[in-house]
């Protein structure tokens, strides 16, 4: 799987969410064949695009199995915050490792400035509530809650005993919770992209439907913001509040439409061969 031939003039850059905003895998086609074909020909036009989702390389490499993407897009950030450019002819992606090195010296620093949160929110976790303590390689440390009522509940405590904690950022998505360093999410690795590629923020479509989506739904990050209808309700409610786009379909489908209200594709359907 390979990219799209690169554009003479870069217009602009569209970035994704994955999974609830292209990926719907109780669809039997998990992404209709029209966003493909409207991929293609605003890449004709000079529109870049990337995947920004909270998958790792290897979990979102199965996903463009599952999806059957036809080529790659320019872009994928994963697990929120690493940037990598598309493949070769091998189909191997590059990781842009001046952004990697910025990140692994952010987050030593952010290791030891709030080992002492991290702890006492795992004491918390494990003593009072029925969730789940999880360490990985790479991340400081995650949760997942027993239901959404539950990481509801829990957000709320994060929210207040953050607040002497500078530097601590928190990803939530659904019962699922990451704590990492404030600066890296989503909208700054959107932000690190439209930099690298010359594009001023009005130029930036971006669009998603989950909680760890909403640093990149912002007017400071996108000029165009919009969510599909199977986004959450905070999501949308967010997106509304800053004059974005609430799609009626859901995911592909509803990027599809999004897309269409702002860049008006319909005539830039090639319905070639892709």
């Amino acid at each position: 799987m390979k990219p799209l031939e690169y554009p003479e003039e870069v217009k602009g850059i569209l970035s994704f969410d994955f999974d609830g905003t292209l990926f719907l895998p109780e669809n039997e086609v998990s992404l209709e064949p029209i966003f493909y074909e409207t991929i293609a020909g605003l890449r004709d036009e000079g529109w870049l695009w990337a995947i920004n989702t909270g998958r790792s390389l290897l979990y979102m490499l199965e996903g463009f199995q599952q999806g059957g993407f036809p080529f790659a897009p320019d872009f994928l950030v994963a697990r929120e915050r690493e940037i990598y450019t598309a493949g070769d002819q091998f189909g191997r992606w590059h990781r842009v490792e001046e952004w990697h090195a910025h990140y692994m010296r952010d987050m030593a620093h952010f290791m030891e400035e709030s080992a002492e949160f991290i702890e006492m929110m795992k004491r918390y976790i494990e003593d009072e509530t029925a969730a789940q303590w999880i360490e990985e390689e790479g991340d400081p440390a995650g949760i997942i809650a027993s239901s959404e009522d539950e990481m509801l509940g829990i957000a709320a405590f994060v929210e207040q005993e953050r607040q002497s904690y500078g530097l601590v950022g928190v990803l939530r998505n659904s019962i699922y919770m990451r704590f990492t360093h404030k600066d890296y999410h989503k909208g700054s690795s959107l932000q690190e992209l439209a930099r690298r590629v010359g594009v001023p923020v009005e130029q930036v479509f971006a669009i998603g439907d989950g909680h760890n989506d909403i640093d990149k739904l912002h007017p400071e990050v996108a000029g165009m913001i919009a969510c599909v209808s199977n986004s959450q309700e905070e999501v949308k409610e967010y997106v509304r509040g800053h004059g974005g786009y609430v799609a009626e379909g859901h995911g592909s489908l509803g990027s599809v439409e999004a897309l269409r209200h702002y860049l008006g594709c319909e005539d830039k359907l090639l319905h070639r061969p892709l």
